[in-house]
């Protein structure tokens, strides 16, 4: 079961968000969710190797395709407080947002800290909006000394720096089942983990819906596994139109795809935000 926050907590949270560039919500989870996430998540880090390169870091272990390897974190991926945080952040900007990136990480004892970054640098372009949120879902405890993740506050008003002093992040630590939620546009990093016991996190990624994402939401989740999910899953992993007319299958919406029986041929169909369909009705008018 998933645990929810007041409407003036919500807005707070957004306010903080833009201010700061990152908001703590404590205690997201319910014990029993939580515990059948991280049961789920287990058996995949047991057999999945450890990461290559000094970005993601040898000591780390990382994967995708939460939504079908830890069917429990689909709770996560639409939780309501999230979504609300999202509709005020990328919504103005998108016809809808969807999910960027789904992914498990588990920080081993001995891990250096990651390089400071911004994961908006994927889209190498100038931004006059936010591009992106992350949710990091406390699986572990987060604290100082496991690797918590670091942020470096109001950053997003600044020019990227990769040397960053030290002095001025703050490191994320909260109780696990709780939702570390900042921008794309802010300086982090992942913690050194001086512990002797891993840290477990999961991170869900949103973006603006004209968006290139992370992960490959169709081949991880590929209509046989899609249409299993039920449909607010499906249009956020973008089986869904971003009108005008963008990502659509044979001139339709790619939620065609996910039916029991698909036509041979389709009809092309308009996929139209509503003020272009006025502009261009009222252009049909003046023509007849």
């Amino acid at each position: 079961m998933k645990q929810r926050i007041t409407q003036l907590k919500r807005r707070k949270a957004v306010d903080t968000l833009r201010s700061k560039g990152y908001v703590i919500l404590e205690n997201m989870i319910s014990p029993d969710l939580l515990s059948n996430v991280s049961q789920e998540l287990d058996q995949w880090f047991a057999k999945t190797p450890r990461c290559q390169g000094d970005f993601y870091g040898e000591d780390t272990t990382r994967y995708g395709s939460l939504l079908t390897k830890a069917p429990s974190s689909q709770d996560l991926a639409l939780h309501p407080d999230i979504s609300y945080i999202a509709d005020e952040i990328l919504g103005p900007n998108c016809d809808w947002y969807q999910l960027n990136l789904g992914q498990a990480v588990r920080i081993h004892p001995g891990a250096p800290q990651q390089p400071p970054h911004r994961d908006e640098e994927m889209w190498p372009c100038p931004k006059s909006c936010e591009y992106l949120i992350n949710v990091m879902w406390a699986i572990d405890d987060f604290t100082l000394e496991n690797g918590a993740t670091r942020i470096w506050p109001r950053s997003h008003f600044a020019s990227l720096n990769r040397d960053m002093d030290e002095a001025e992040a703050i490191v994320a630590e909260m109780p696990k089942g709780s939702a570390l939620i900042f921008l794309g546009s802010v300086t982090h990093c992942g913690g050194a983990n001086r512990y002797f016991e891993h840290r477990t996190g999961i991170i869900f990624s949103y973006s603006l819906g004209w968006l290139k994402q992370y992960e490959n939401q169709f081949l991880a989740y590929p209509p046989k596994v899609a249409a299993t999910f039920p449909p607010e899953l499906q249009a956020l992993i973008g089986y869904k139109v971003h009108r005008p007319n963008l990502g659509g299958y044979e001139n339709n919406c790619p939620s065609v795809l996910l039916q029991e029986t698909l036509p041979e041929t389709l009809p092309a169909v308009d996929c139209l935000p509503p003020e272009i369909e006025q502009q261009l009705a009222a252009l049909r008018s003046q023509a007849a």
